[in-house]
């Protein structure tokens, strides 16, 4: 199936089932098709098929809720990371939906993802978002729980020139962060204007995203990757 076949599937399903909002594991495949570098991410329904999934990702393996009406699943017990076995991944399974059903019992379930642990970086985020008056419009800034807190992000209009996406990474206050402080490494600044650039085109591309967030992307040295997603499609 080619990449351009793959997205249509996805963004078909979910526009028959009525919804705007996709998975984060149909999120991830749709940007993988569209090669955007994403941790690898596999639905399972139990505790089996997670732990098949996990043979397949490698360990250790990340195992994170899939629900509709759950939007942060840390704070319901919907995320563990670090399973280093396939015993400890079914495990982990009825645990966590035993947690989440008890934090969030009139949540929707529709499973867990299974995905590659990657290795700690910079955390940044990467988005998009519909403006009624310029229409698509590109954010960047430093991601995790520090986007919330300090609101030192960039914005641009659709679409990028290089120029646009590195201006975007060098005008926050962090910049700093990003190119190294104390002895710590540094980003990949090129990476992450190319990162930029990749989903700048796929927002022109694919017209019926209305947003995407990719929060965090973990920055290294030697390039980046995100460890989360999120795509809504324009209702109908």
């Amino acid at each position: 199936m080619t990449s351009s076949n793959l997205t249509e599937q996805i963004i078909s399903a979910a526009k028959n089932e009525g919804r705007t909002l996709l998975t984060e594991v149909e999120s991830k495949n749709l940007l993988m098709a569209e090669g955007i570098t994403v941790t690898d991410a596999h639905l399972a329904t139990d505790a089996d098929e997670a732990a098949a999934a996990a043979e397949k990702v490698g360990f250790p393996t990340v195992m994170k809720i899939i629900s509709p009406d759950i939007a942060h699943k840390s704070d319901v017990g919907g995320v563990v990371v670090g399973l280093a076995d396939a015993d400890a991944v079914r495990t982990g399974y009825e645990e966590m939906l035993r947690t989440v059903r008890e934090s969030a019992p009139d949540a929707r379930i529709d499973g867990v993802s299974i995905q590659t642990m990657a290795e700690p970086g910079i955390e940044v985020i990467v988005g998009s978002t519909t403006d009624p008056q310029f229409g698509p419009v590109m954010m960047f800034g430093l991601g995790g729980v520090f986007v919330e807190v300090l609101k030192d992000v960039s914005f641009r209009i659709v679409p990028l020139a290089s120029r646009d996406a590195s201006q975007m990474i060098r005008e926050i206050d962090a910049l700093p962060i990003l190119e190294g402080v104390r002895g710590q490494a540094g980003a990949d600044l090129g990476a992450l204007e190319q990162l930029l650039l990749a989903v700048s085109e796929l927002i022109e591309r694919r017209p019926e995203i209305a947003e995407l967030d990719l929060n965090p992307v973990f920055a290294y040295p030697d390039g980046a990757i995100a460890v989360d997603a999120r795509v809504v499609l324009h209702e109908e």
